[in-house]
């Protein structure tokens, strides 16, 4: 419950001197880029705007807080209207009826029989300091009306920093209009918030009972004069004495409001620089092509700047703060940006890699232990005081293997002799933290991925081990970089080393798995989880005994219909509410499919990658959610619903997974082994950036054959290669040309209704022969699914067991056939198996 208060109420009387009046601006265009979502409003469901100086996270019925970083300006926005002769009071939120989302703005629309309101907000990174979170209203109106636009002002830093309750408000008249200022009991923290033309609303004087009364602004809206105008919500923070004062505030606002048009045409213009220089995929699956788009500038609407010193950062995520300091995830975390900017590799922003990488290395322990969680407000006060900076172990093996990524994409050696000593400091670190003595790297440096467990924190989680692993073999590439050739080689026989460890210590071979983590006492925690699907995650060879681990992750004891658990439902831990053991997190789905595609199980892997994409328009449009019920499809009601490494999570499964994407800009090559759909004939890989090259790459399915062009766009030029066996390089590494197997199957994809339990089909293994196809299956009993089926050598004689093959459709081009597969009768899912051969 919010704690009354009184607002302080002190009214200027006067005109504000020296500075200009605010007032509506002209409309101008707002850009409608190609890539939009445009959804009927879903009430309860959030958005997010957001920059590098701001951020607003709300509701589609319209309501939001606003955060001009890393400070809470305001909460609890809403609009009412009252319509000249018609007595009827109009709560807007609830007449809120269609959301359109953009790259670089997103705007409600509000619909009554009398008016349209449309509310369009955008978080500009070029405003300046102290703002940079900028609402738009635009009314059509038949007759005249009086919006009132009410909120909570706040003036909250973000967590941890102290506040001292909410704000008093001051009145600024200015010409026929003002604004208010909201101070707090610091002069070195005010805020401003004003819409041209407008009044105040309850200012209840100091000798009134103690109430809370939300500030309110009211616009008085004329057709006849105020068509085609925006009545912008201009919203200002000072946090110094200087910059908090009256005058510096209302300067802010006056130069914001001056500037507008210029402000959002340099921000369109930045979000279309970026469409046109990012990696992009064209397929013929619209929504997958959109949906890898939409990857891209989720991540980069999570940049932010760094106060004070001004460095870019990714954070984590937004979701709504309610009542309190922390906008879901809004600050910097290590292992998060670093998951991340595997695909910022992809997409080629590499300056927001090195950005990143340098503002962890800068924050990097003296003993060369990489943060975990640096909050926006860190600057403040004396961070290390908290447990939280370097509270979890894995961000060091992850700086490592990103860092080697990095170079892998970009070619920048340079890069890394720069920041030498930074990584030569994590390796330290990383080799010299082994408590038990088995030379492994362990959780007594901070957690490896569960932050709790119901049987005890694990003392090795074999997420952490196989990091280590992937860790050493980084290490060694990066030390032969640097010419170290003795670091190289001792890094290179750690690595194999801990392969052969891990086997030993965590394979259960009685059970045909791996074990979750090992005791200090050498006993073993034997939950089942996905943590093992980290060990493909770099390429490699993974794990030596992985069929029986895959075959449980397709199936519906980890798959759900919306992405994997963390744990199987089978398991005693198992609780699908629960934060570590049971949950879904499109991460681990991401994860699953990487392994899946580079593992030959590439069905799965395809579901899980698709779960991902289709849960970019599942909530907060244009993001994916931070994590999910393991027994219903519904997020969590604090799941983070713009999280970076989720939207991450369909990029690299998409580039390096489906598209079999390995890129080497230290040779200028790419190395193939691509997995499209049996459905699809032909794809495009569009932008790829590759060292200082940019190219693209087209999929043409050519009878037997799948056959991969490059076009070298600029830059040196770019070659092919393949480890794939049969694959064919031609004409100089131009193109490539890799046989396809007779025959193939596609699978559907899709997400349940809201709220629904799993009962999809899932893929449990798939082998090829020479002459068949076997496919183990499940699916919820009585139930029915039809998959496509392509002959890539069409004369053949394909017969099936435990499946019906129906002809395709007369006049169909797709030339693809339908299977269709029954499930037994009973209860929960039924296993079948279906052979194809020829």
């Amino acid at each position: 419950m919010r704690a009354a208060f009184s607002v302080v109420v002190m009214l200027a009387g006067v005109a504000a001197a020296q500075t200009g009046i605010l007032r509506p601006v002209d409309a101008f265009p707002i850009r409608e880029d190609s890539l939009a979502i445009r959804r009927h409003v879903e009430a309860g469901k959030p958005f997010t705007v957001a920059g590098t100086r701001g951020a607003m996270p709300g509701q589609q019925e319209g309501t939001f807080e606003a955060w001009l970083l890393p400070v809470k300006l305001l909460s609890h926005f809403a609009i009412r209207a009252d319509v000249e002769g018609y007595s009827v009071p109009i709560d807007l939120n609830a007449d809120a009826a269609e959301i359109e989302v953009f790259p670089d703005h997103t705007m409600i629309t509000y619909s009554h029989i009398a008016f349209t309101v449309r509310q369009i907000m955008f978080a500009p990174d070029d405003a300046e300091d102290g703002t940079g979170a900028v609402v738009l209203f635009q009314v059509d109106s038949t007759r005249p009306v009086d919006l009132t636009f009410s909120f909570t002002p706040e003036i909250r830093p973000m967590w941890p920093q102290r506040s001292q309750g909410l704000p008093s408000a001051e009145w600024v008249k200015q010409g026929s209009g003002g604004f208010y200022v909201l101070h707090t009991d610091f002069p070195d923290l005010a805020g401003a918030v004003a819409i041209p033309n407008s009044q105040p609303g309850i200012l209840a004087p100091y000798q009134e009972k103690p109430r809370f009364y939300p500030l309110e602004l009211k616009l008085h809206y004329d057709p006849k004069r105020d068509t085609n105008r925006y009545f912008p919500l201009l919203m200002a923070v000072g946090n110094t004495v200087e910059t908090a004062t009256n005058a510096t505030l209302q300067g802010k606002l006056d130069r914001l409001n001056a500037e507008l048009p210029q402000i959002y045409a340099k921000h369109a213009e930045r979000y279309g620089q970026m469409r046109d220089s990012l990696t992009a995929i064209r397929t013929p699956d619209a929504g997958l092509n959109d949906d890898f788009a939409w990857g891209e500038v989720s991540i980069e609407q999570l940049r932010a700047k760094a106060q004070p010193s001004g460095e870019i950062g990714l954070v984590a995520g937004y979701y709504s703060s309610g009542d309190s300091a922390r906008p879901g995830f809004g600050w910097y975390f290590g292992r998060d940006s670093l998951y991340t900017l595997y695909a910022v590799n992809g997409f080629g922003d590499f300056g927001l890699t090195r950005a990143e990488l340098e503002f962890l290395m800068k924050r990097q322990r003296d003993d060369g232990k990489i943060m975990h969680e640096y909050p926006q407000t860190a600057a403040y006060f004396d961070w290390k005081d908290f447990s939280y900076a370097y509270a979890a172990a894995d961000s060091t093996p992850l700086f490592l293997t990103t860092m080697l990524d990095y170079l892998r994409t970009s070619g920048d050696v340079d890069f890394l002799r720069q920041h030498r000593e930074a990584v030569e400091r994590a390796w330290h670190f990383e080799t010299t933290h082994d408590t038990d003595g088995d030379g492994i790297y362990d959780n007594s440096q901070g957690t490896g991925w569960v932050e709790s467990w119901p049987l005890g924190m694990p003392h090795q989680e074999i997420y952490l081990a196989l990091l280590d692993q992937q860790a050493s073999i980084a290490m060694s590439k990066l030390a032969e970089l640097l010419s170290d050739k003795t670091t190289a080689d001792a890094a290179s026989a750690r690595a194999v080393d801990l392969s052969k460890k891990i086997e030993a210590e965590y394979y259960d071979s009685a059970r045909q798995e791996y074990a979750f983590s090992r005791n200090i006492d050498g006993t073993l925690d034997r939950t089942a989880t996905v943590y093992p699907s980290i060990a493909w995650w770099n390429g490699g060879q993974g794990l030596a005994h992985p069929q029986a681990s895959f075959r449980r992750w397709a199936s519906h004891d980890f798959a759900t219909d919306w992405g994997l658990r963390d744990v199987a439902e089978s398991e005693p831990v198992y609780d699908p509410i629960s934060y570590h053991q049971g949950s879904v997190w499109p991460l681990f789905t991401g994860w699953a499919s990487v392994a899946e595609y580079r593992a030959g199980h590439a069905l799965a892997g395809y579901a899980h990658l698709m779960q991902n994409a289709d849960l970019t328009t599942a909530q907060d449009l244009g993001a994916v959610t931070e994590l999910l019920s393991g027994a219903f499809f519904q997020p969590f009601g604090r799941s983070t619903s713009h999280q970076l490494w989720s939207s991450a999570m369909v990029i690299t499964p998409a580039l390096r997974g489906l598209f079999g994407v390995e890129v080497d800009g230290l040779s200028s090559s790419i190395y193939l082994d691509p997995h499209l759909p049996a459905d699809w004939n032909s794809a495009t890989v569009v932008r790829l950036h590759v060292g200082a090259s940019l190219c693209s790459l087209e999929y043409q399915r050519q009878g037997k054959d799948l056959v991969v062009k490059i076009a070298t766009i600029s830059g040196p030029t770019i070659r092919l290669n393949s480890l794939v066996k049969d694959s064919r390089v031609t004409y100089g590494g131009s193109s490539i040309i890799l046989a396809l197997p007779p025959v193939e199957v596609a699978v559907p994809h899709g997400l349940p209704s809201p709220g629904a339990r799993t009962s999809q089909m899932k893929v449990l293994s798939e082998t090829a022969g020479p002459h068949s196809l076997k496919l183990e299956l499940e699916g919820e009993a009585g139930s029915s699914v039809e998959l496509k089926v392509r002959r890539n050598e069409p004369k053949l004689s394909l017969h099936a067991e435990g499946g019906t093959i129906m002809s395709a459709a007369t006049g169909s081009n797709s030339g693809l056939e339908q299977l269709v597969v029954k499930f037994a009768e009973g209860t929960g899912y039924q296993q079948q198996f279906v052979t194809l051969s020829w």
